[in-house]
């Protein structure tokens, strides 16, 4: 397992993304990169925006396991507790201009990963997601 470790991780979004993406786990992925960077960038936009306070250095821990047919990412922070899951999912059957601004990050992470769930242990939100690989 990959463990890479942000501390602080105001203003470094792209960095912290891009460094999911170089690992050899993820980088290895092939036709599921599109969808795991998606989720990714969805997922550390979130905890670097809304996690912690304005004042809160805060970290996140990323942990990344590959096998020949499974990516796992798992999202830890230490910030304000919340589950992503138990967000009321937006109704994409409205026309767009009739659609609240926000929640479709989730509902995109439900739609492109295979597994998502949530689990808050020791004061840390853990968001942990999975993609079937098939190359």
């Amino acid at each position: 397992m990959r463990r890479l470790r942000f501390q602080p991780i105001a203003g470094r979004t792209e960095e912290i993304i891009d460094a999911i993406l170089q690992t050899e786990e993820v980088a290895s992925c092939g036709k599921a990169l599109y969808a795991v960077h998606l989720v990714c960038e969805e997922l550390v936009v979130n905890v670097v925006s809304y996690a912690y306070p304005p004042e809160a250095e805060g970290y996140l821990v990323v942990e990344i396991e590959r096998t020949d047919t499974c990516l796992t990412i798992r999202f830890r922070d230490g910030g304000v507790a919340f589950n992503p899951l138990e967000k009321e999912m937006p109704d994409v059957s409205l026309p767009l201009e009739e659609r609240p601004i926000g929640g479709l990050g989730i509902f995109l992470t439900l739609q492109m990963m295979d597994d998502v769930s949530y689990e808050r242990v020791q004061d840390e939100n853990v968001l942990t997601i999975k993609k079937e690989i098939h190359e």
